[in-house]
């Protein structure tokens, strides 16, 4: 059986995630059971195809990706999701992901002065009206876990929607749902759209949700520490979307961290996005050469707030890695 250094030895510079510390799985074992339980497919299926599987649990920085392109859809189809001539609407096999469409020849600009711009000026958000002892998260994340078929082609996840709640010196409840396949590819789906069990959203029960620190750096060197920003870019922009999914950032907060990306080396400013929840937002990129992928960021533009993180490769092979849209932020007093 390996070990972790043994792994990590092994893997040397090509380790992504070798730099970081552990992190806690996103799963628990009793969730990660019920979503099993919910993607296993039927009987005849597995006797006709005869093709074993193997569930890869991506936890850490995701390998497969794609670059970004421009698609035009129909207004039925979502922001983000390839049309099938086939099955227009994607519902019945699943959806395959293109990456979010950005202004072409805009990697010339660089972040840096633009996003300082977008933090002199933020409005206050919606939650900052709000009040409660909870803070409240609706989020959506594809890309972890993934199954992949066994020589490695071909891969599938489930979107999965998570709320919750929480609230320092508890630990406290999320609540998720898995709904339905979502492809890198349309020989990835091609592959899996006979073998899936079923493509309806399927509840799990509620989870604990862990708990973590629950102060909020407020000055700029506690954020840098936060986002981890002495890593580079592409760690800065996971952590980014970690903060934001955790915490109801205020509007100081939020400036703080847009100034904070602004010093970091190696954003792009992409401009005027839709994300695939339909928002508008404004994007900036980070080119990660040494592994041959893209961090794509998009904030809300009055705001600052994070709408949107998504990985995508930067080679040849237009395939998604993994999104995560943070749908809603709020401040209650009320669970469910």
């Amino acid at each position: 059986m390996f070990g972790e250094q043994r792994t990590r030895t092994l893997l040397s510079p090509a380790d992504p995630a070798r730099e970081l510390p552990p992190e806690p799985p996103r799963l628990s074992a009793r969730e990660l059971i019920a979503w099993a339980g919910a993607t296993a497919e039927p009987v005849t299926a597995r006797r006709e195809s005869r093709l074993p599987r193997r569930m890869v649990l991506a936890t850490g920085a995701i390998a497969v990706a794609a670059g970004a392109v421009v698609v035009l859809g129909s207004r039925d189809v979502p922001t983000g999701v390839q049309p099938d001539p086939a099955d227009p609407s994607g519902a019945a096999a699943g959806r395959v992901l293109v990456p979010v469409a950005y202004q072409p020849g805009s990697a010339e600009t660089a972040a840096g002065p633009r996003l300082r711009a977008l933090a002199d000026g933020l409005v206050d958000a919606p939650y900052e009206n709000s009040a409660g002892r909870f803070t409240y998260h609706h989020t959506k994340v594809w890309g972890d876990p993934v199954m992949t078929s066994p020589d490695g082609r071909f891969s599938v996840a489930f979107a999965r929607e998570s709320t919750v709640w929480w609230t320092p010196g508890a630990t406290g409840r999320q609540t998720t749902s898995a709904g339905v396949p979502e492809y890198p590819d349309r020989a990835s789906r091609d592959h899996w759209a006979g073998l899936l069990a079923g493509t309806e959203a399927s509840p799990i029960d509620d989870v604990p949700q862990p708990p973590f620190d629950p102060v909020l750096p407020a000055d700029r060197a506690g954020l840098a520490g936060l986002l981890k920003t002495d890593l580079g870019a592409g760690v800065a922009s996971k952590e980014t979307s970690k903060t934001f999914g955790r915490y109801a950032v205020p509007r100081r907060t939020r400036a703080e961290i847009l100034r904070v990306l602004a010093d970091v080396p190696g954003f792009q400013w992409r401009g005027e996005v839709t994300d695939r929840a339909g928002r508008d937002g404004v994007a900036v990129t980070f080119d990660d050469r040494v592994h041959g992928t893209q961090h794509l960021l998009i904030f809300q533009p009055r705001t600052g707030e994070l709408l949107a993180w998504e990985l995508v490769t930067l080679g040849p092979a237009q395939r998604m890695s993994a999104y995560e849209l943070i749908l809603a932020t709020d401040r209650t007093d009320h669970v469910g």
